[in-house]
């Protein structure tokens, strides 16, 4: 991973000055340099836009109780997509706009999905507890409603010398069918 990070880091400013030589030649220095900063400033704008709208969607999510996996996701490649834009260079603008299209994205995602399940890589912990049913985003549980009695053993609690003598009991639970508001 280093090796690769190395000559990323390498290889990557060769390219872009070798494409800024080459579109200098092509179209001039003035067209270049404007090139570069309409890139920047369109992409800036396209990555507020779709940030704004995944952080709703995000909010969203979370108000419905799941967690926003693929809007987090979405934030990162926009994340990552709007330092490219704002990086000079064709060619991290090239790869910064492909971060902003949402086919992309999605087909990037399931890519990365697939690859961390493959190589289980995937774990995930909460202490998070659910949300309340009665709350604005909780998801409602059904409700069993019933009649109790309360049933005192006279045997003792399990596991006590009178509890050995023990009869077997019954509990039956029955279900309310009727619909309350």
């Amino acid at each position: 991973m280093g090796l690769i990070l190395l000559l990323a880091m390498i290889g990557v400013p060769i390219l872009e000055i070798a494409v800024f030589i080459e579109a200098g030649e092509r179209i001039g220095l003035w067209p270049t340099l404007g090139a570069v900063i309409l890139t920047a400033v369109v992409g800036t704008a396209l990555m507020r836009f779709q940030g704004l709208s995944t952080i709703a969607r995000a909010r969203e999510s979370l108000e419905a109780g799941q967690l926003p996996v693929a809007e987090v996701f979405e934030g990162i490649c926009l994340l990552i997509g709007g330092a490219l834009l704002l990086t000079p260079g064709f060619v991290t603008d090239a790869v910064g706009f492909l971060l902003l299209i949402p086919p992309v994205r999605l087909v990037l995602r399931r890519w990365c999905q697939s690859y961390l399940i493959d190589a289980r890589r995937v774990r995930m912990w909460s202490d998070v507890p659910p949300p309340d049913p009665g709350s604005a985003g909780g998801r409602s549980s059904p409700v069993i409603d019933g009649e109790f009695e309360e049933v005192v053993d006279e045997n003792g609690p399990p596991g006590s010398e009178k509890s050995e003598t023990r009869k077997p009991v019954k509990v039956v639970i029955a279900k309310d069918t009727d619909k309350r508001s």
